[in-house]
């Protein structure tokens, strides 16, 4: 049945539950002060929600600097967990997810980012915290 074959090939795999969550978000945070990437905050997940350890948010300056932030994010996690992260959003970068399994980071605009207000959402009382 050809149609199943193009239905499983088009169905993204899940990212690899890193053997180190927290040497992958260093890693994460560390391009992110690198590539000059703007408002930083962490908010961990541990313990409170299933789908990763660390959600990280930042804006860069334009779309451009988003998308480039994004790619350089995605070779430096191929590299350290042998597996490519998922990426939406990559086309416009006004907003791009990358998905690396036990860290999520969204890359925004600010004007973006303002307006969806994600660490607002995702706080769970104090535990948000930048860094």
């Amino acid at each position: 049945m050809p149609e199943l074959e193009t239905m499983a090939a088009t169905v993204p795999t899940p990212p690899v539950k890193s053997d180190d969550p927290d040497a992958l978000h260093a890693l994460v945070m560390q391009l992110l002060d690198d590539e000059q990437a703007q408002d930083v905050v962490s908010i961990p997940l541990a313990g409170k929600s299933s789908i990763a350890d660390h959600m990280v948010i930042a804006s860069g300056r334009s779309t451009r600097q988003v998308a480039a932030i994004a790619q350089k994010l995605a070779e430096k996690v191929k590299g350290a967990e042998g597996v490519t992260p998922r990426i939406e959003g990559l086309p416009t970068a006004d907003w791009v997810l990358i998905d690396a399994g036990d860290v999520i980071v969204h890359l925004f605009r600010p004007e973006v980012r303002s307006f969806y207000n994600l660490e607002r959402m995702w706080a769970f009382g104090d535990d948000a915290g930048e860094a």
